[in-house]
């Protein structure tokens, strides 16, 4: 089989395609168009998020077979379009998730202790300790929406911890040793802190707006490592400004392009194109952000690939 790889990966990935005989060729500049001029040719296809395999790609693709996509999610393929035209898809939560929980974690211990503002202060010669003093995670109920791979992941964390653990997922006995799936309705009536692990899909995108805040009945932190607009940051910016959101820990932004581009093209004029609850999240103190790198670790970069060569050697070997 031909193998076409449209982003950089791990370099065992390409070296161990290579192993198995297949034929591997590199574009990682060309447009679009310019892919679609000559995925004919081609078997398979390895992606990231480079741009999105829509219904048009999948018709010239006339001899594809599978897409590996070296991520979690695979909200940038027409899913269902790709699977009438007989096209394997393969995507690779397995490979990050532990870097995931990892991370949510952190997040979570950063924003109770005051870290990255006291670290600042310090910084600054400022040593104020009433002023951060933290809160301890024992004796808290974290609430968990979707229990697949990334929310199993934290939940196996949280488990050094004196913590109550629920979740609440479209699919039905999900729950383990870990976490106790519940009705919606419970978990936002006992958490005080919820992470969301969900997929980019029509249920989930704009799912934590005001509506689904304020049926929260504490206050509550809000970490979100999954998808972007799964939040609606103006409510969420509202829910902080009310007390209602003690506090949030965002690794994804609702103004994120799939490309994973810069937020804001043109870097003269950010201050015009920034929206005014963005604004607000960067200059707010309890709130804490990263680039979408919850699942980007060194080890995460050799899983990721890993994964996706093993699951191609498991369906086409």
């Amino acid at each position: 089989m031909k193998i076409l790889h449209l982003d950089k990966n791990h370099p065992l990935l390409l070296n161990q395609l290579n192993d198995l005989g297949y034929t591997n060729h590199e574009d990682y500049t060309s447009s679009k168009s310019e892919i679609e001029a000559k995925i004919k040719t081609y078997d398979g296809i390895i992606i990231r998020s480079r741009f999105t395999i829509d219904q048009q790609f999948l018709n010239a693709a006339t001899n594809l077979k599978f897409i590996g996509r070296v991520g979690a999610g695979l909200e940038n393929i027409d899913c269902d379009f790709a699977e009438k035209k007989g096209v394997y898809l393969i995507s690779a939560p397995e490979g990050n998730r532990n870097a995931v929980g990892e991370h949510a974690l952190g997040m979570l211990l950063s924003l109770f202790n005051e870290l990255n503002k006291a670290d600042r202060e310090v910084r600054q010669g400022k040593w104020l300790r009433e002023a951060n003093r933290g809160i301890e995670l024992d004796g808290k109920t974290v609430g968990l929406i979707g229990y697949g791979n990334m929310g199993k992941a934290f939940a196996k964390k949280l488990r050094g911890f004196d913590v109550d653990v629920l979740c609440y997922d479209i699919k039905d006995n999900v729950g383990d040793e870990n976490c106790k799936q519940v009705p919606l309705e419970e978990l936002q009536e006992k958490a005080d802190v919820l992470s969301l692990h969900t997929p980019q899909t029509e249920l989930t995108t704009g799912m934590v707006n005001s509506e689904f805040i304020n049926a929260f009945k504490k206050p509550f932190w809000l970490i979100n490592t999954a998808r972007g607009k799964s939040v609606v940051t103006a409510d969420l910016v509202n829910a902080l400004e009310t007390g209602k959101i003690l506090g949030a820990g965002l690794d994804v932004l609702e103004y994120e392009k799939s490309s994973f581009e810069n937020l804001f093209k043109n870097s003269n004029r950010k201050d015009e194109e920034m929206p005014d609850a963005f604004r607000y999240l960067i200059k707010a103190e309890n709130v804490l952000l990263t680039p979408h790198v919850a699942g980007w670790t060194i080890e995460s970069n050799i899983k990721l690939a890993q994964t996706i060569v093993d699951k191609i050697k498991a369906k086409f070997c």
